[in-house]
């Protein structure tokens, strides 16, 4: 931060150093461009913790069309075909892009081991380090970035708000780690900050993401779309630790089941069983823990003995919770772990404001639907990076819109989020199961707490937005699940909202409850 910000005038901004943002940096080589990274290069970004790997169609008896028809049928009539299409037949050409940047892919004679995750049709998932693919992707890419004379890294700087002349960016305002401040004028912003999962007490992502892109896309004018489907993990470990951690998919794709306290399967009865979508799997565990059951993932059998070789990081997150995988059962339960909403962006990451990009997690392409297929997430931020970047190369780099008044922000704007009040809020309304008194009330509660410009209200902003498309949803789809509306309308579409529609309808909402006038 000791450099002068018009420095950097002009230069594309990328904000994030997950993979998607990593990525686009590298892609955008040899213009220079500014990454913004709130923590040192690599660490709080949830593709450090991904277990998961990367769904590409690389094996003999696989296809593009193969892993498009599974990505289509988990998106429960969501997913948009031409768009999932270009993501998935260019899947396996990300890969190897990767792994010529450095990625060490797991292998077997030669060639890309490949696992099994729930709803593929194929094995068809790329790991590293068994469970350990995030990890390494960052590890890789963030060498390949700092070994990138074009790329310029600022750490510990975090992005506050998005400046806006004539309905276009104009600059993006930070802050650095010693609390200072800094404008970067530029037309071409691209926002890679991740997911949600800090707004939920229950989550196996980094406490620090907040849905920070949201807010800045929204506060920005951006159209923002599917927010109300937020996926959770069935299987995370069942402990105190927050945030919780997780027991990959893939150790139930190499045979583990679940099992209650009895012993019994009691998700047999479901097509696929233990490997049906994970919306249908979270919440027969859900029902199952509401019935007063304890619920565990059996890996004594499959893997048994290989636990360890095949999944070395979640052998040892269990055996330091006091488990051991070869002779007991786990305990799982789901936790918040994946957003399928988003900033809406076109095929090429353009936002409905000119000069603003997204790419990953806080993107919404069409990819995912009403429910994302295992490990299809890491693709999209591979492919769809390299997108973003050659669409933010070819577009304006200068800007005669930057005034010098757009400098001066309140200091009040740039404070940091609290996120605990909505954290509750959410947690009690946005679970795995849904219904209307529920989201109503988390409305009236994060509506006040959404105004004016206190710490709060940024992530109080990013959760009434939520509530309010969960309760637009008047149907169970996907991962969007109500109790008071189990069917699915017959025709499927999908949710755009901005931030004046969402707090004009939150304001009807609140005004309509029984307590309104007394309030």
């Amino acid at each position: 931060m000791s450099d002068h910000p018009l420095l950097y005038r002009d230069r594309p901004v990328v904000v994030g150093a997950g993979l998607a943002g990593l990525m686009t940096a590298l892609c955008l080589a040899p213009e220079p461009v500014v990454l913004l990274s709130r923590a040192p290069l690599g660490a709080e970004t949830s593709t450090a913790w991904a277990q998961g790997g990367l769904a590409a169609s690389l094996a003999a008896d696989d296809t593009p069309a193969m892993h498009l028809a599974d990505t289509v049928e988990a998106g429960a009539g969501l997913v948009e075909a031409e768009a999932a299409r270009r993501i998935v037949t260019a899947a396996p050409e990300a890969v190897r892009r990767l792994a010529a940047l450095g990625v060490r892919f797991d292998e077997a004679d030669g060639a890309f081991l490949l696992g099994l995750e729930a709803a593929h049709g194929r094995r068809r998932i790329v790991h590293a380090d068994g469970d350990a693919t995030g990890r390494e992707i960052v590890r890789a890419l963030a060498a390949a970035v700092r070994a990138t004379p074009s790329i310029t890294v600022l750490e510990g700087v975090e992005a506050r708000r998005l400046i806006v002349e004539d309905g276009a960016i104009a600059g993006i305002v930070c802050v650095g780690p010693k609390g200072e401040t800094m404008t970067i004028p530029t037309a071409r912003v691209v926002l890679a900050t991740g997911g949600i999962g800090g707004l939920f007490c229950d989550s196996t992502n980094p406490r620090a993401s907040q849905g920070q892109g949201l807010a800045l896309a929204a506060r920005a004018g951006a159209m923002l779309s599917n927010l109300e489907f937020v996926q959770f993990h069935p299987t995370a470990l069942d402990t105190a630790a927050r945030p919780m951690g997780l027991v990959s998919e893939a150790v139930r794709g190499e045979g583990a089941v679940l099992v209650d306290e009895t012993g019994e399967r009691f998700l047999r009865h479901l097509p696929g069983a233990e490997l049906a979508p994970r919306d249908e799997v979270a919440r027969g565990i859900w029902r199952h823990l509401a019935e007063g059951h304890r619920v565990y993932l059996d890996a004594r059998q499959q893997p048994g003995a290989g636990f360890a070789r095949r999944f070395p990081g979640i052998d040892r997150l269990c055996r330091e919770a006091g488990f051991d995988p070869t002779s007991q059962p786990l305990p799982v339960r789901p936790a918040q772990h994946y957003h399928m909403g988003g900033i809406a962006v076109d095929g090429q990451g353009r936002s409905s404001v000119p000069g603003l990009w997204a790419c990953g997690e806080v993107a919404c392409t069409g990819l995912h639907g009403a429910n994302r297929l295992a490990s299809n997430s890491l693709a999209e931020a591979a492919v769809c990076a390299a997108w973003v970047a050659e669409s933010v190369g070819s577009a304006p780099g200068t800007s005669s819109r930057f005034g010098r008044a757009a400098i001066a922000v309140p200091a009040a704007d740039l404070r940091a989020g609290d996120p605990a009040p909505t954290r509750q809020i959410l947690s009690r309304a946005l679970g795995v199961i849904r219904v209307r008194a529920g989201l109503e009330a988390a409305i009236a509660e994060l509506l006040p707490l959404a105004a004016g410009t206190r710490p709060a209200s940024n992530p109080a902003l990013v959760g009434l937005m939520l509530a309010v498309s969960a309760l637009a949803r008047q149907e169970s789809r996907g991962a969007h699940w109500r109790a008071d509306f189990p069917s699915s309308l017959p025709m499927a579409a999908p949710s755009f909202l901005s931030l004046g529609q969402a707090l004009a309808l939150a304001r009807e909402t609140v005004a309509s409850l029984p307590f309104a006038e007394s309030a």
